[in-house]
């Protein structure tokens, strides 16, 4: 079972042994980061209950019940009651709860209420997956909360978070949890190359880049990766090399337009996983442990130009800026406050 998945080896075995002794849960957890492959488990449970042709190996992925279920995307609509729903898919017995922008509504979350008090219209056990679970403000989780302590016997909930601490208490203590983690570079770089075609040098340069995402592997884009790396290690260079802060600034205005909104946060990201390199290099770490490792060469160099403790406060300060980020700081000034210890 879970042979199409990649990775978290020890999620799949915590999940088969529930299966195979009979005793899943009604309520659980999937906690893990973005991109791990949490809902597509969660999709692969629902098919062991639906499965017509089920054996001790899990369901067989072929008949036409296991077929069925694909991964449910909701309509999009500016309408918030559009929401207040469970979506289906092909397949009746297998649902998806899913957000209106940032929260999940109290509606949704008593139509799934609604629908965990049926029993099964073809399958074993019907089965309902609520994406990301941390939205629900203090109203959807507490209609959450009286379905699970009144749970159906052939009902399955699943809560699928990144963020599961954000969840009430009481939710979590009645949630079995199953812990995701990053995928390994060499599993994503292998899938890249196998299932999608990539050629060796941009599946492993996608793997590494995507910090065990496989979402973010999938859609890597090399050149536009290349693009915004380029940028940020013009930054690095104006701090490293030139103590060029009006240079640093310049980029920085680049980053804060409004046609650059959608890619601030890679961008971010890629600056993180360069002063990452610099600061492993500047410890004289192999080129092995590099996201960048492609680069290695010309990040050894900065990594000689620069001490080891400041490639450190970059990526303090990164991590402080995301985190001032949650509570809607003005972006600009952060990343001009960022610009300026760089260059300290």
């Amino acid at each position: 079972m879970f042979k199409n998945l990649i990775g978290n080896n020890v999620a799949k075995t915590q999940l088969e042994r529930l299966l195979a002794t009979d005793r899943v849960p009604g309520s659980m957890l999937f906690a893990g980061p973005e991109g791990v492959g949490k809902k597509q488990f969660a999709y692969e449970l629902a098919r062991a209950f639906v499965c017509t042709d089920v054996s001790d190996i899990g369901p067989c992925g072929k008949c036409l019940a296991c077929v069925r279920i694909v991964e449910i995307v909701p309509p999009k609509s500016e309408k918030g009651e559009e929401y207040d729903r469970v979506f289906f898919g092909s397949h009746a017995d297998v649902g998806l709860v899913s957000p209106y922008k940032r929260n999940i509504r109290v509606g949704s979350i008593r139509a799934l209420e609604q629908e965990a008090n049926f029993r099964p219209f073809e399958g074993r056990a019907r089965l309902f997956i609520i994406d990301n679970a941390d939205r629900m403000n203090d109203s959807a989780a507490n209609a959450l909360l009286k379905t699970l302590e009144e749970p159906s016997p052939t009902t399955y909930i699943i809560l699928v978070t990144a963020q599961p601490d954000k969840l009430l208490q009481t939710i979590r203590s009645r949630s079995q949890t199953i812990r995701f983690g990053p995928v390994e570079p060499k599993e994503i770089e292998q899938l890249l190359i196998d299932s999608h075609g990539a050629s060796t040098a941009d599946a492993a340069l996608a793997a590494w880049a995507s910090g065990g995402n496989v979402a973010r592997a999938l859609t890597f884009d090399p050149e536009q990766y290349a693009e915004a790396r380029g940028k940020m290690l013009k930054i690095i260079e104006h701090a490293c090399l030139r103590n060029d802060l009006a240079g640093m600034l310049l980029i920085g205005e680049e980053l804060n337009d409004a046609r650059n909104k959608d890619l601030f946060e890679e961008h971010l990201s890629i600056l993180e996983t360069l002063s990452r390199d610099i600061w492993l290099l500047a410890y004289g770490t192999g080129p092995e442990n590099l996201i960048n490792r492609d680069i290695d060469e010309r990040l050894r160099q900065l990594a000689h130009r620069v001490p080891s403790d400041r490639p450190a406060a970059w990526l303090e300060t990164i991590e402080t800026m995301r985190q001032n980020f949650a509570v809607n700081i003005n972006r600009k000034i952060a990343t001009d406050e960022l610009l300026v210890k760089m260059a300290a």
